[in-house]
Parts: structure tokens; sequence; C-alpha cells
């Protein structure tokens, strides 16, 4: 595994995204499932875990603050805020400060640790982040110690934009992938130059970039693929990153043979972290396998300048005018 610098911390570039873990969502992964996965990222060297308070409602969160009591090496948690819905926060209005403590005391408390390493805001209103307010309500909650960092996780370049002029942002948490180049040209440069580290999700496209789909891939009631493959949900972006699934299958098999023989995940993750202004990246996993194949993108060769540009070229005449949702 090879590392990168968060603020002065060494993380791994491939993290792992723990939104299986929470049994929501992504079908059913049970805890005995969870701790292997977890088990296999860290000693693979892994040391950088996503969640979110409301992966399984605390679920996510609470199989991790197990695992941890587990380790001896250091791990790094980040952890999400801001789409509550139980009646105390509430989504998408309440983003006081106080709705906002609450929900990291309680991610402390799931977690059981003293301090969150890393607090983001979750995919929030696009005028939350405008107004600035929920900024200032993360500042405070750093000068409390509740929190070391804070970030946010957006779903389109122009709230990474607007994100990028908050003063004390440490991370900017955005989709980017082979069906979602475009944001490159949009954010990355400024992430550099305002010092902020790019974590980046969904990088295989809710598992289009793997290859292993086809037109008879069935997915189970309780997942999003199967619920929101057209945003009925939530932003369409989330599922498939906005690429209808037929359609998404084609593209696939299109890059797929640009890019070189061997495991197509392992080589749209390693694609990601060519660009060098990508900290880390956080495929999921919901099998010990898929954990081996994503961390390998750290251990091969960056691709060639001539498969990059022929992927470019697919994106630009068949792939960006596809994408559904907010982007």
């Amino acid at each position: 595994m090879n590392y990168r610098d968060f603020k002065g911390t060494k993380i791994a570039e491939v993290g792992l995204g723990t939104w299986q873990l929470g049994s929501a969502d992504w079908g059913n992964v049970d805890e005995h499932q969870a701790l292997e996965i977890l088990k296999a990222y860290i000693d693979a060297g892994g040391n950088l875990i996503d969640t979110a308070d409301v992966y399984g409602m605390g679920v996510s969160e609470t199989v991790i603050g197990r695992f941890l009591k587990t380790v001896s090496t250091d791990v790094f948690v980040a952890t999400k805020l801001g789409r509550r819905h139980d009646g105390s926060n509430g989504w998408p209005q309440n983003f006081t400060y106080d709705a906002m403590k609450r929900q990291a005391e309680d991610s402390l408390k799931h977690l059981d640790v003293p301090q969150l390493f890393l607090e983001q805001l979750h995919c929030i209103p696009t005028d939350e982040m405008r107004s600035g307010k929920v900024f200032d309500h993360l500042r405070k909650l750093q000068q409390e110690c509740l929190i070391k960092h804070f970030g946010a996780s957006v779903e389109t370049s122009e709230e990474a934009l607007i994100c990028l002029e908050q003063e004390g942002l440490a991370s900017l948490q955005i989709i980017f992938n082979l069906f979602r180049q475009h944001v490159a040209d949009e954010v990355f440069a400024k992430a550099k130059e305002k010092g902020v580290a790019l974590i980046i999700r969904v990088p295989l496209a809710s598992g289009l970039l793997t290859g292993k789909f086809n037109a008879d891939t069935k997915f189970s009631q309780n997942d999003h693929r199967n619920y929101n493959a057209k945003g009925e949900a939530f932003n369409a972006g989330e599922t498939f990153s906005g690429i209808d699934f037929r359609e998404g299958l084609k593209l696939s098999e299109k890059i797929k043979s640009i890019l070189p023989t061997g495991n197509m995940a392992t080589w749209a993750i390693r694609w990601i972290l060519d660009h060098p202004e990508v900290t880390t990246v956080i495929p999921g996993a919901s099998k010990v396998t898929q954990v081996d194949s994503n961390i390998a993108a750290s251990s091969i060769p960056p691709l060639p300048e001539n498969v990059h540009k022929q992927l470019r070229q697919l994106y630009d005449a068949n792939i960006h005018n596809k994408i559904r949702g907010h982007f």
C-alpha cells in the first residue's frame, strides 16, 4: 500500500468505503462478514475507513467501533453528518449547531473514540453550504475538540467550489470515475491550490466499472441499485454515477477494451490514482476478494498516457452527455 499526505498524516491512497456495512441500501452484510472485510483491509496496509451516521443508522459506525478495539495500528476513521431524519435532527432543514453537535456526539458514541478524525457534511442542500453557517458549526466542533478535521461530501462541481472557499476545509469528497471525468477539469486545480485533500467516492460507479455485471444481473430489494436506478430515492448520480444501467454495460465494455488486461476494477481505481491531486479513493466492499482487488491498484504501475487519452476521448464523445442527476 502506498500513502499520501492528509494534513500531515499519511493515509492509504486506497481507503475503504463502508456504506455496504450498514446492511442498508446495498443488501445485507452480516457483522461477521463486515469484520472480515475490515480486517482484510487493515492487514493489507490500509488505514483509512470512511463511514457515515446514516449507513444503517449507526450500524456501520458501531461495527467499525467494535473492530477498532481489536487492532493496535493507527486507523483513521472519516464519518459524515447531515442526512439523518430521525425527528431530532431532521433532513433537509435542521442544520443548527445543536443538531450537528448531537450528530457528532452520536458518531463518537458509535465509534467509541474520544475524537473524530474527520467529520464531513453529507451531501447537504447547496443553499446550506452557500450560507456558510454549517462550516461555522464545524469550526466550533473543532475548537471543542470533538473533531480533528472537517470536510464535505458533495454531489456537484458547483458545490465543491463553494466548499473550497471555506477556511479550514481539510477535505472534499466527490464522485470521480471513468463515468465522471469532467470533475478533474472543474475542481482538481482549485483543491490543490487551497491545499484541500480530495477523497474520491463511487470510484467503480456502483459496480458498473468492475465488468462483472450483465443484462441479467439482479439486485436485492433493499439495494439502491434496484430502487434508485433512475434517481427515485435520491440523486441519480449516487447510483451507477447517473448512467442508465443497460447503457452503462455497453460503455463499460468499451472502457474494458481500452484498459490493460486484468481485473477491470483494479485498473479503474488505478486510473483515479494516476491523478496526483487525488489523496485517496474509497471503494466499498461486500466481500474480502473485493478488498483485495481494490487495494491491488496501489501496487500496479500507472496507466500509459495513450490509454488515458483514449479513455478521455471516449468520455467526451460517448459518456458525458449520458449522465443523469445533479453533477
